[in-house]
């Protein structure tokens, strides 16, 4: 009796997992459609979001970051150069590396794509009931939880 109740618990976390993993990747999707108009790839904004959550990177790290190869990455961050939302700078130890970072026009287009996200989001909530919201305010909390285990 025991071993079923395991087996009925463990099969109930794994249908919550795949129905979680779905909904996450979805609205995760939904959310990085929302974004100003501009020619940026997501390529492109991602490598510039991990950036500015970063400060600077070398090229290495941020092709980690991106788990992207780092030719891939060199190309990324040529187009972000070319628009001016990059700079390089000589590694502070290392002078055969270069360190990238965002320049105020990198900061500012990430400001504003991340604002074009979170309105999309919250015009979204806003349309759900009180009990709702904080039904996801609660399940925000338990998400963080589990990603930082």
């Amino acid at each position: 009796m025991m071993e079923q109740s395991v087996t009925a618990e463990r099969e109930t976390a794994e249908v919550l997992a795949r129905t979680l993993r779905d909904a996450i990747t979805r609205l995760n999707r939904r959310v990085r459609q929302a974004r100003p108009v501009g020619d940026l790839t997501f390529s492109q904004l991602s490598a510039l979001t991990s950036l500015q959550l970063a400060g600077a990177l070398t090229p290495r790290e941020l092709a980690d970051v991106e788990r992207v190869q780092p030719p891939t990455m060199t190309k990324i961050v040529g187009k972000l150069e070319d628009r001016g939302l990059v700079a390089r700078t000589p590694h502070p130890t290392d002078r055969r590396q270069v360190i990238l970072a965002p320049t105020e026009q990198g900061r500012t287009v990430y400001a504003q794509f991340e604002r074009a996200r979170n309105e999309w989001l919250a015009q979204q909530l806003a349309n759900l009931s009180p009990d709702e919201r904080s039904t996801l305010a609660r399940a925000a909390e338990i998400l963080q939880q589990v990603a930082r285990a």
